[in-house]
């Protein structure tokens, strides 16, 4: 390339003209096909690269998935070795950070990554100390910080999630435990009722009894609290009449399983009053372990939607690019947040009309995570946490509203800044909406937004409802 058209590049358009006959000399064009991989991840950055035409997309490897980070057709974007400049440093690899692609036929000026670190050692040795500065400050803080806030997440999503587990998990335990006993004691009156005092035909009658009594006891109606108190004093009366003793003690399991008083007549006319009260402790031992069963079934079914939740959330069994209900990610979400909930009412105002969206969903988890975690942060503990989805034209608009006090006006342009935070010292990184910016903006081709006041702070996704169309 000529000085001239060097010239033309805002990377080099304030430099002398002794300067960019140097790079001149010194740089070559090259061209790459659409699809041509021009240097990859990992390999020794030898060449630092300026876009001249084209489209490109850089992507980086995670685990068994190649993620894209950035695409873009803007002439004179630069990438490569741009870390050449930096002094030698052990802990500093001199390879490429990232992968790059030729989406379409693309001309590059390329320099030697030797000929790059020269010119900005040479030329800007004041600018080369502050970048190298910022660089490897930059480098240690956010290692450090990285580290403990990813620590700091995922404490605190796990320790959430093992006290969500712990409720079933100890139910089920004392369900176990009290099922043993009910069992036991209905052996134990089984045996009463079959050593020779009750005929094969009074046996008969109770266990057609019973059955009935279970049914109806699964689909027994909930009743107000003034209406089970009334219903086991009518209960009670009518076993102390027919001589039961403690019927206060059966009355409450009696009610719980829908029975009433024509039941309990029905029973005693089957059974005969000589073995009314067995026939009556077998029925309570048979309903007080349908509910523990249905109570361990309940716990059990709790522990596994909590597994799937943590799943859904973590996205570990599925590809990392996908066609996605939003639904879902804001559901698991909820779930796997719910210790930090507590005292904060949840509404859910879902269009479930809208239709699945192409996304990285770990990534929009996190989104949601951060956004919902700082949402209950502001409302300290009470309030109201609303989740909205509705469409917006050809994107898909999500907003999380929170009832906390606002975030003032001249705050709100600062709050998807890196390290910026409204929080008290020590309480926030100011990493959680950058990094949620980053997503929906450059990994999604999405917009992020807030809306506030005091008394509702709205923060606004909109999600593109197709591939972009660069894809």
């Amino acid at each position: 390339m000529t000085p001239e058209e060097l010239k033309t590049l805002f990377l080099f358009e304030a430099l002398t003209d002794e300067q960019l006959a140097w790079l001149a000399g010194r740089g070559r064009v090259e061209e790459y096909p659409a699809g041509r991989t021009v240097f990859r991840e990992g390999d020794p950055a030898e060449g630092f690269y300026v876009l001249l035409t084209g489209t490109l997309a850089l992507s980086r490897k995670v685990q068994q998935d190649e993620i894209e980070t950035a695409r873009t057709d803007q002439r004179g974007a630069y990438m490569g070795a741009t870390q050449a400049y930096l002094r030698d440093d052990p802990g500093l690899e001199r390879r490429y950070l990232a992968t790059m692609k030729a989406v379409s036929d693309c001309t590059f000026f390329v320099l030697s990554a030797d000929d790059f670190g020269h010119l900005v050692r040479e030329w800007f040795p004041m600018a080369m100390h502050l970048l190298e500065g910022l660089f490897f400050g930059m480098r240690n803080s956010q290692a450090v910080i990285g580290e403990r806030q990813r620590l700091a997440a995922l404490g605190s999503l796990a320790s959430g999630l093992m006290h969500e587990l712990n409720n079933p998990a100890a139910a089920t335990v004392r369900a176990t435990a009290a099922l043993r006993e009910r069992v036991a004691g209905m052996r134990q009156k089984l045996s009463m009722l079959a050593d020779g005092r009750i005929q094969a035909e009074q046996l008969r009658a109770l266990t057609q009894v019973v059955e009935p009594i279970l049914e109806r006891a699964a689909k027994a109606p909930e009743l107000t609290p003034m209406q089970t108190s009334d219903r086991e004093d009518e209960l009670d009366d009518w076993l102390d009449g027919h001589g039961i003793t403690s019927g206060w003690d059966l009355a409450p399991i009696f009610v719980s399983g829908g029975l009433d008083t024509d039941c309990l007549r029905d029973v005693a006319d089957s059974v005969g009053p000589e073995l009314l009260e067995l026939a009556l402790r077998w029925i309570g031992y048979s309903l007080e372990t349908e509910q523990l069963m249905s109570d361990i079934e309940d716990a059990g079914n709790r522990i596994a939607s909590l597994v799937t939740a943590a799943k859904q959330y973590s996205q570990l069994d599925r590809a990392s690019h996908q066609w996605i209900d939003v639904h879902e990610g804001l559901k698991s979400t909820l779930v796997m947040l719910t210790h930090k909930l507590h005292g904060i009412q949840i509404v859910k105002e879902f269009d479930r009309s809208l239709p699945r969206i192409p996304a990285h969903p770990a990534e929009l988890n996190q989104v949601w995570t951060n956004l919902i975690d700082n949402a209950a942060a502001a409302m300290g503990g009470e309030g109201t946490l609303t989740l909205r989805t509705a469409r917006d034209g050809d994107r898909v608009l999500v907003e999380v509203i929170d009832t906390g006090p606002g975030i003032p006006a001249e705050l709100r342009q600062r709050v998807f800044e890196p390290f910026f935070t409204t929080k008290p010292v020590g309480e926030g990184t100011g990493l959680g909406l950058d990094i949620s910016y980053r997503i929906v903006v450059n990994r999604h081709a999405g917009d992020i937004g807030v809306i506030s006041r005091p008394g509702e702070t709205r923060l606004q996704v909109r999600l593109p409802l197709t591939e972009p169309a660069s894809n």
